[in-house]
Order: structure tokens, then C-alpha cells, then sequence
């Protein structure tokens, strides 16, 4: 069975998550498929705190991968933010 995961990264105190597609099986921050974003909770300033790549997070959930609760709330944070993009990118064109 295939999940949708996030892998830990950064230093201690500042995390720093990779979005990944894994085996339920491999460890958190062991082998993965395929990396498919990042979710960095502490980003400051210019920083971008979250990037998804949602055609390839379709793409698995459409052949059965499982997405943690977290991951599922972090895709739909993202599906908000690209549909809020979408009319302000409108109106600048």
C-alpha cells in the first residue's frame, strides 16, 4: 500500500517537511517513491511555506495512495491558496 507522507527535515526547534509518496512500510524519513512538495511551518518573511505539485498528488490519489490526516489538510490549503490565485492573476492580465 502506498501513502502520502510527510519525511522531516531542518534543524531542531525549526522543522522543515518534505511531501512524499512512500511505501506504508518504509520508515518516515526513509526510502520514498516520489517527492511531490514541501511544508516548511516555519517560513518567515519572503519565504514560501508551502509547494505542492497537485498534478502529481491527483495522479496518486487517483491510483489509491492514502494521504495522512495531515498531508490531507495540508492539500487542501493548497487547493484554497491556487483557486485564490486564479482570480487575482485574472484581473492583473
Amino acid at each position: 500500500m502506498v501513502t502520502i507522507r510527510l519525511t522531516r527535515g531542518g534543524a531542531k526547534k525549526h522543522p522543515f517537511y518534505q511531501i512524499v509518496v512512500a511505501d506504508i512500510r518504509s520508515p518516515r524519513d526513509g526510502r520514498y517513491i516520489e517527492r511531490i512538495g514541501f511544508y516548511n511551518p516555519t517560513a518567515k518573511g519572503g519565504e514560501v511555506p508551502l509547494r505542492v505539485d497537485r498534478a502529481r498528488a491527483e495522479h496518486w490519489l487517483k491510483n489509491g495512495a492514502q494521504p495522512t490526516d495531515r498531508v490531507r489538510q495540508i492539500l487542501k490549503q493548497a487547493a484554497r491558496e491556487a483557486a485564490a490565485a486564479l482570480p487575482a492573476a485574472a484581473a492583473a492580465a
